[in-house]
């Protein structure tokens, strides 16, 4: 029962009725409720789902690049996976409708990681979350309703630098390059800081008591959001997806490898970071170091519920987390 009241503060604190933010269903690229199959080359991928609230690692400071040494593609699709050691594989639309897209990629576990992608045929990124092995990578055009014609498909095979390479690049859900202000943010913050573990709660502290949640936006985002990080830094306001795509820009651009999770915090679709250090390898779901004891991660809840002893004990519990996707 204490569990069940400790959620119910933290959730009242951050939705009002109607359209949830963090809500107890995936949106359509969070994967549970999609309706996918192959027939015929086709995909049928339901839309209007709702969006998320809610060793030593590769170089720092890279930014992904389509140099064009290896690129699969046919009329309407390119796939450069020059950099599949990088932990990425880049994917544009080289046709001329304007019909929706969407990019499939599934690996080695067999998950399978759904994104929109642009007409405009510029390249996007997408991290290959899944570690070494094989990966397929799918281009698919809407013709009508939920209904996709697939594009192109290939297969490749993926042998990572490190484990840590996907993890340390922008992508097309934690978008920001070397002149993004949360690049800029987060080098004066840990300015001085002389560990990792330094660094990460200088950050966590500032994304905490400056970002405030945004209820308006929760009740109107709509599916296939991305985050501005900028905008959002800009701002000071954001929903569960936002916090965390801010923290985790910043700690990648210092070169510490962080995963943005999507999952459940209990029953509602939410969205949190783990990261890295030297001194304790993967903290997976509680990463917050007091100077005694690891707390959850999860900048939303110990923003809005001002690091409350409920909130807190609350995301102290990695049991009531439960990861689904990796970007």
């Amino acid at each position: 029962m204490e569990i069940k009241r400790i959620l119910a503060l933290g959730l009242c604190l951050l939705m009002t009725s109607g359209l949830f933010a963090c809500s107890g269903q995936e949106d359509e690229n969070g994967r549970e409720e999609e309706q996918l199959w192959q027939e015929d080359m086709d995909l049928e991928i339901e839309e209007g789902l709702e969006v998320p609230l809610s060793g030593a690692p590769v170089s720092a400071g890279l930014m992904p690049e389509a140099s064009g040494t290896t690129v699969y593609s046919n009329k309407t699709a390119a796939v450069d996976a020059s950099h599949l050691d990088q932990g990425y594989v880049m994917v544009k639309y080289t046709g001329t409708s304007q019909a929706k897209k969407k990019v499939i990629v599934t690996g080695p576990s067999g998950v399978k990681y759904t994104y929109d992608l642009n007409s405009s045929g510029d390249y996007e990124v997408f991290p290959l979350s899944d570690g070494s092995g094989k990966y397929s990578v799918g281009v698919y055009q809407n013709v009508s309703g939920t209904k996709y014609a697939t594009l192109y498909t290939v297969s490749m095979d993926v042998a990572l630098k490190d484990e840590y390479a996907p993890f340390l690049l922008p992508n097309q859900y934690v978008n920001y390059n070397s002149q993004s202000k949360v690049v800029a943010k987060a080098a004066e913050l840990t300015a001085g800081k002389a560990t990792v573990l330094q660094k990460i709660d200088a950050v966590y502290s500032y994304v905490i008591k400056n970002i405030t949640y945004d209820k308006e936006k929760a009740q109107t985002v709509q599916s296939g959001y991305l985050p501005d990080v900028d905008a959002i830094l800009a701002s000071g306001k954001g929903i569960c997806f936002d916090y965390a795509a801010v923290m985790t820009a910043m700690l990648r651009s210092q070169g510490i490898p962080t995963k943005l999770v999507i999952g459940y915090a209990g029953t509602a679709y939410h969205a949190w970071i783990n990261t890295w250090s030297e001194e304790s390898g993967w903290i997976e779901g509680v990463i917050f170091f007091d100077g005694t004891t690891w707390k959850l991660m999860d900048p939303t809840f110990a923003s809005s519920g001002n690091s409350s002893d409920a909130i807190m004990k609350y995301i102290g519990d990695g049991a009531n987390y439960s990861a689904k996707y990796l970007y």
